[in-house]
């Protein structure tokens, strides 16, 4: 009878591949020797090969003694692998990998006597471990090849830190992270917890600023290493932050103004004292935007940190920002998220000064009501629209067209049945003839009436609505 045969399973399936399971999970940490007899049996038992298919000839083909074949067979055992179902003479079963993913895998019970003990002991009587939970344990070591007292190191410490009876998920969970930078000896886990101990320290500091009386946990250290190493931040700003809390708010509140403050680079305590007492400006400059775009906002914090302080960093003046939402509250824009869309253009522009906006919108006005005056002149009665700017400055930026010649082109195009595209074509065709000045317009233009004369010219800032809506329209059309 071959020694080496297959569970019913495997032939009911008629397998003949080696399973993918075998090469990601058992073959990296497996001695060379005992893969080679898994292999070569799970061969004859595949094969049906009667001839070799016995403990002795088996040993001599792979030419290792038979003391060594069976402690490579009992080492698949406690994998789960195989069963072996009798020991004289010696019968192997290959079991399905699928058995080995439900959890069927075998332990020696004395391998993880000494670790049942001590892991039970660490508890002190608070709860009793599980089957399952000694079965979970089993699993994480076998796997990440970690020391088992080095676990338990892993398991006094969680305990000790959340001072009750927690649970292998949350253990799992630490000593999983542990396993992934490397720390599988009782040695590194001393290190570690060393290194632990002075973050302990720095983080009682903390609660005691803080008002804070309970002990720190595995997760505000986590918090604490992120600050520090993650974000950069010095001892002296944490305590400084945590301080001028005035122990409100607790632990996450910290956490959550440490993170506004690295978002906004506010890193040392210098930066970070300054942003605090620049704070107050800061409510104030929103409080008068809301006010000048009727706005009401519970919750000025978030404003600020949207909207006012980005502002602010882009470069942009107070008084700016204040005029700026005036003219748009006249503009009908009065959401902050419209304004934000003005300013943001605006930066784009470069206009981020109090002068700056004035010269800007004065310019808008006055190249509006230029378009007005050549719009009425064309017998047109509506307002300006981003086409006219449109024409417009292809006519004056690309093709140099002085207002002069523009001014008499409209003139020679008043009684026209379409009076705005005629004027087009006819600046288009003097364009092409390299017109530049109005003598030379004159030469080129079509045989009509004398032009009619315009004149004006905006005198002061003393603007209507419809001067509003203009700048701010003109502004909107900009693309970011």
């Amino acid at each position: 009878m071959s020694f080496c045969r297959f569970s019913t399973e495997i032939i009911a399936n008629n397998k003949l591949d080696i399973d993918n399971l075998f090469f990601e999970e058992f073959l990296p940490d497996a001695p060379d020797e005992c893969v080679k007899v898994y292999l070569y049996g799970l061969y004859l038992a595949k094969n049906n090969i009667e001839i070799d298919n016995n403990f002795e000839k088996f040993a001599k083909k792979l030419n290792i003694s038979e003391l060594d074949l069976e402690t490579a067979f009992r080492y698949w055992e406690e994998q789960g692998l195989v069963q072996i179902l009798s020991t004289y003479p010696i019968q192997v079963l290959y079991k399905p990998l699928k058995d080995v993913i439900s959890g069927t895998r075998l332990y020696k019970p004395e391998k993880y006597e000494k670790f049942n003990m001590q892991a039970q002991e660490l508890f002190k009587g608070k709860r009793e471990i599980t089957k399952t939970e000694y079965g979970e344990y089993y699993e994480f070591l076998e796997k990440t090849h970690m020391e088992q007292e080095a676990l338990l190191m892993i398991m006094n410490y969680c305990v000790e830190s959340k001072q009750k009876a927690v649970g292998w998920n949350y253990i799992l969970t630490v000593a999983r992270n542990w396993a992934k930078d490397a720390i599988l000896t009782a040695k590194q886990v001393e290190e570690k917890l060393c290194s632990i101990s002075g973050i302990f320290v720095k983080v009682n500091e903390i609660f005691k600023i803080l008002g804070i009386k309970r002990q720190s946990s595995i997760e505000e250290h986590q918090k604490y290493q992120i600050w520090t190493e993650g974000m950069g931040f010095e001892d002296e700003a944490i305590l400084f932050v945590a301080k001028s809390m005035k122990k409100k708010g607790g632990f996450e509140r910290l956490n959550s103004l440490l993170e506004k403050y690295f978002i906004s680079g506010k890193m040392s305590v210098r930066e970070i004292e300054e942003f605090m007492q620049s704070k107050d400006k800061l409510f104030s400059l929103a409080k008068l935007i809301n006010k000048n775009l009727g706005l009401y906002y519970e919750s000025l914090d978030s404003e600020i940190e949207s909207y006012i302080a980005p502002w602010l960093n882009l470069g942009f003046e107070e008084e700016a920002l204040n005029k700026l939402s005036l003219y748009a509250f006249k503009s009908s824009v009065r959401s902050l998220e419209g304004f934000n869309g003005l300013v943001q253009k605006l930066n784009k522009l470069g206009v981020l000064t109090e002068k700056a906006l004035d010269e800007y919108l004065a310019g808008v006005v006055s190249s509006d009501n230029e378009i007005k005056k050549v719009l009425e002149t064309l017998g047109l009665s509506r307002r300006v629209n981003s086409f006219d700017r449109e024409s417009f400055k292809t006519w004056k930026n690309n093709w140099k067209m002085s207002s002069e010649i523009i001014e008499y082109a409209a003139s020679l195009s008043s009684d026209k049945l379409s009076p705005l595209p005629y004027m087009a074509r006819l600046l288009s065709s003097w364009h092409e003839a390299g017109v530049k000045t109005l003598e030379e317009a004159k030469k080129h233009a079509p045989k009509v009436a004398a032009p009619l004369p315009i004149n004006g010219e905006i005198k002061g800032r003393s603007y209507s609505k419809q001067d509003y809506q203009a700048m701010i329209q003109s502004i909107d059309e900009i693309e970011l």
